[in-house]
């Protein structure tokens, strides 16, 4: 970042510490602004990655009601921006509040033009970094997997799944429980495949009435029935070249499980009220979630389409275990819902991460998504909190444990399982472990498991 582009707004009401602070930053681009008003024009009209900000601004310095108030419209304009809030000596109250609210950080007077720098090269620094984070999410964004967060290995081997499966016109069953993204995951196969450019056609089978179910399905004829009008093409039709998604396969009608087995048998369908049978080219991908072995158990589903719909199997776990997804997700979700409701949340707080990963989520993420986009609109602060999310904190909330502490009691873990199975036996406990019998004393010793 060269001179020009390191922009800092000042706002600040003396026109001595003005000057002051314009020395302080010879490497910057200094913009001044000695009130409210006049900052939020030069923060639009520069737009400046980070900005100091003197909560004692008039028409009443002594009050930092005014400064507080800008803080927040600042963040608002621009919630990407670091605001250092500077406050006068010993107003500690005041600079953890500003923090509350969203600032970067705070200094209080009088100013040390070595340690104000240090606090804005390091903003600004930070400010880089989340820029370009933001660029290369960006760059990625026309994957068509992209819209998939993936931090877990459950989700990792889905999306590995789509991605040897989607170049093929194999037929595809996505499993998963109601609001999992199964139909994100088939525009994804749609989207890598070489049928791309032609038409993604869903159509929901437990959505429609089965009496209209079938024209929908295969089109119908003039005069076909009562208020056919005209000949209509039907959603199979429409996918010709390209994919056809049926969610919900499981609540097909059992007269339409026959026809819709010959489609993909024959691959011609017959429009209602027709005779003449029509090609058609598509790739054919379904969902439900239901279990459709136990359907076929009870006689509600044809084994014999179960087997055609799923030459390749997509089973989504549920969000509750996919460990890490959860606050992965949702911080998507946050970030996206921040910047369409114009709000300047900056993150969760931990009575929310803890009450989040102890959630079951029943409607997995799409209640996720849900519960975010309501805590954004109904947060107080500059998190989102449990009480936002209306999720109950657990009792024993413990926070994320470090590297060691994890290998700690992995050890620990793995000593008590090798005695157990040795009988009390160190030396074949040793054999078990793969070490020496001075090396389990040691490790004995080290965690008070000697008797």
């Amino acid at each position: 970042m060269n001179g020009e582009q390191r922009k800092l707004l000042v706002v600040e009401d003396d026109p001595g510490l003005q000057s002051q602070l314009r020395w302080c930053f010879e490497g910057y681009e200094v913009i001044l602004a000695g009130d409210r008003e006049s900052a939020l024009v030069e923060l639009r009209r520069h737009e400046p990655p980070v900005v100091t900000l003197d909560l004692g601004l008039p028409p009443d310095p002594a009050n930092v009601s005014v400064g507080l108030e800008t803080l927040q419209e600042i963040l608002k304009i621009a919630p990407h921006t670091k605001v250092i809030v500077v406050t006068g000596n010993e107003d500690h109250e005041n600079a953890v509040k500003s923090v509350a609210l969203g600032a970067y950080d705070f200094y209080q007077k009088p100013v040390d033009a070595q340690l104000l720098e240090l606090i804005v090269d390091r903003a600004y620094r930070l400010h880089s970094l989340e820029e370009e984070n933001r660029r290369l999410a960006m760059q990625g964004s026309d994957s068509p997997l992209a819209g998939i967060i993936a931090a877990s290995p459950e989700m990792e081997k889905v999306c590995r799944v789509v991605e040897k499966v989607a170049p093929t016109d194999a037929t595809t069953l996505i499993l998963g429980e109601s609001g999992t993204g199964k139909e994100l995951f088939a525009r994804a196969l749609h989207e890598l495949s070489p049928r791309a450019e032609e038409r993604f056609v869903a159509i929901n089978c437990a959505a429609i009435p089965e009496n209209l179910l079938e024209s929908e399905l295969f089109g119908y004829e003039k005069g076909a029935f009562t208020g056919a009008a005209k000949q209509t093409k039907g959603k199979i039709e429409c996918a010709d070249g390209g994919t056809l998604f049926l969610d919900e396969i499981g609540d097909l009608p059992a007269a339409l499980q026959a026809k819709l087995l010959r489609f993909l048998q024959e691959r011609v369908i017959e429009r209602v009220g027709g005779r003449e049978e029509i090609p058609i080219d598509v790739r054919v991908v379904c969902a439900t979630h239901q279990n459709l072995e136990n359907l076929i158990e009870e006689g509600g589903f044809r084994q014999d389409l179960y087997f055609r719909i799923s030459e390749i199997r997509l089973e989504i776990p549920p969000l509750r275990q996919r460990q890490g997804d959860i606050v992965t997700i949702a911080r998507a979700f946050l970030h996206r819902q921040a910047q369409q409701q114009g709000r300047s949340i900056r993150g969760f707080s931990e009575d929310a991460i803890a009450a989040m990963n102890a959630h079951d989520w029943p409607g997995n993420v799409r209640e996720l998504e849900n519960r975010v986009k309501r805590a954004v609109i109904m947060a107080d602060g500059a998190q989102v909190t449990a009480e936002d999310l209306e999720l109950a904190v657990p009792e024993e909330a413990h926070p994320v444990c470090t590297l060691r502490q994890a290998r700690e009691e992995a050890e620990r873990r793995a000593i008590r399982q090798a005695l157990a199975l040795a009988d009390g036996n160190l030396s074949r406990t040793a054999e078990i472990l793969g070490i020496t019998r001075p090396t389990l004393y040691s490790v004995l010793e080290k965690y008070q498991m000697r008797e």
